[in-house]
């Protein structure tokens, strides 16, 4: 993390004869108000570096990986080096020389109210990754509904039910990785082959052709899933041909699905299909950092655009 800005400490006037106050109360409520921790010890940092004489002051803090990392700095290095540190909250690097008593005493004032701001920041991180992870286990409860109904009706009514029960095995684990809340690893799928896989778990009668020579910025079980409930949505809106294209620009990569089928109601879905499905696929693209949307192709039907910004 780089340095933070450090906002001005706000010296307020005397009023009625009395002495200003000291700076010191001034950077209390600093801390208390900030926007946020970073904020709030760069605060903490440009006053020590102004009372303390040192000639730079570093706050490490602990990243959510554990490692440690550089919240905020003021002033230029020096070659003399002194560790304060600060429990949880970090420590603090001083170039030039230890801090001077007095300022160190008054810094075991402020001390709490850092811990507390931290603390306070790290429960709010941890319920917001909380709700998202609720949200994909709806998601992944949802999709499960979806996308399982047709294989394991077809197991129930086949003379063999293996194929149709191994092709619901493999959907879920596709369903898994499409549900996952947060993709950890930036991950390249062939547009060429999760088609391949979607085309064999539709098992439609619709002719399909494709230039796909690029691959797209997500999971393949995630984009097996969306070209399913595309191609899905074609055949349900009686196309009769379907053409899939990936492309790649200097600023974004998409994959394009035309159909020939009845077109959009609304603008923004299938005329017939599954909404469910649409919203849903809409919901995984997001999660990794793409969309979805669908308009009028240029030939009659409908396009659907999965779209992906490059990573700079």
């Amino acid at each position: 993390m780089q340095p933070t800005s450090a906002s001005n400490v706000v010296e307020l006037p005397a009023r009625h004869g009395y002495a200003p106050r000291d700076s010191r109360y001034d950077v209390v409520l600093g801390l208390a108000t900030a926007d946020d921790l970073a904020s709030a010890v760069a605060r903490l940092a440009e006053w020590l570096h102004r009372e303390s004489g040192v000639s730079r002051v570093e706050w490490w803090g602990i990243g959510d990986d554990g490692a440690p990392e550089l919240v905020a700095a003021a002033g230029s290095p020096g070659a003399r080096r002194h560790n304060l540190p600060l429990g949880s909250t970090g420590v603090l690097v001083l170039h030039g020389g230890p801090l001077d008593p007095k300022v160190e005493s008054a810094l075991s004032s402020l001390t709490p109210i850092l811990r507390r701001r931290a603390v306070e920041e790290l429960l709010t991180r941890r319920s917001m990754q909380l709700a998202r992870r609720n949200e994909a286990l709806e998601d992944f409860a949802a999709l499960v509904a979806h996308e399982l109904k047709a294989p394991l009706q077809a197991a129930l009514v086949a003379d063999d039910p293996a194929g149709p029960v191994e092709i619901a095995l493999e959907l879920v684990d596709a369903l898994l990785q499409a549900a996952q809340n947060e993709p950890r690893d930036r991950t390249f799928a062939s547009a060429a082959e999760c088609l391949d896989q979607a085309v064999e778990d539709l098992r439609a009668e619709v002719d399909i052709t494709a230039d796909l020579a690029t691959t797209l910025p997500l999971s393949p079980g995630p984009l097996r899933v969306i070209l399913r409930n595309l191609l899905a949505n074609a055949v349900a809106a009686g196309a009769h041909h379907v053409h899939v294209t990936a492309e790649r620009s200097p600023c974004s990569c998409r994959l394009l699905v035309d159909d020939d089928g009845e077109g959009l109601l609304d603008g923004d879905r299938y005329a017939t299909g599954s909404r469910l499905g649409l919203s849903l696929c809409r919901r995984i693209a997001e999660r990794f950092g793409g969309s979805l949307d669908l308009a009028p192709a240029p030939s009659g039907g409908t396009r659907a655009t999965l779209e992906f910004a490059e990573a700079p």
